[in-house]
């Protein structure tokens, strides 16, 4: 009788020191998700270059910062060619302004789900850009809708360049 308390005193400990290893798993697991969402919540720098006084570079890095996913700054530059030039952006897709995140371009009135979908998958390019000052672009929206068809364009220092996203006219 004494052998088989033993043995069922054993497997209680036994099963208590599973579960309990179960348990510390489950809560590093969860630790380990909770830091992995916290990373990828955690605000990104996004530093614009605009021209001086442009309003329509207020308004979407503005949208940027309401997202919550960017600490913005931005710096008026009355030589802003000379910085598009320096960090590669195509003359013919040159917009208002130019932003510098982790290391890509992000040039003109670029969707912020684009600049998400860039930081996220993170391609082998240089930047990505939106060409001049398409009506319905973010910080060129007009009272009454309406957009125009534009094409965020990726583009390599190399000189090659791809449709990362387009966007019809509505």
């Amino acid at each position: 009788m004494r052998k088989l308390g033993l043995i069922m005193e054993k497997s209680v400990l036994l099963h208590s020191r599973r579960n309990l290893l179960a348990g510390a798993g489950s809560v590093l697991l969860a630790a380990g998700l909770a830091g992995c969402a916290d990373a990828a919540a955690r605000p990104v720098p996004l530093a614009v270059r605009r021209n001086p006084g442009c309003g329509c570079c207020e308004v979407w890095t503005e949208q940027m910062r309401a997202s919550g996913r960017f600490i913005v700054t931005t710096e008026d530059d009355p030589d802003l060619g000379a910085f598009k030039s320096a960090h590669g952006v195509p003359s013919d897709l040159a917009s208002c302004h130019t932003a510098i995140v982790g290391d890509y371009v992000v040039e003109g009135h670029v969707p912020l789900a684009d600049v998400v979908r860039l930081l996220d998958e993170r391609p082998a390019i240089a930047g990505i850009a939106v060409g001049g000052m398409p009506m319905g672009s973010p910080g060129m929206e007009q009272p009454g809708g309406g957009n125009e068809a534009y094409d965020v364009v990726a583009f390599t220092s190399g000189g090659q360049r791809s449709v990362f996203t387009h966007y019809p006219a509505s």
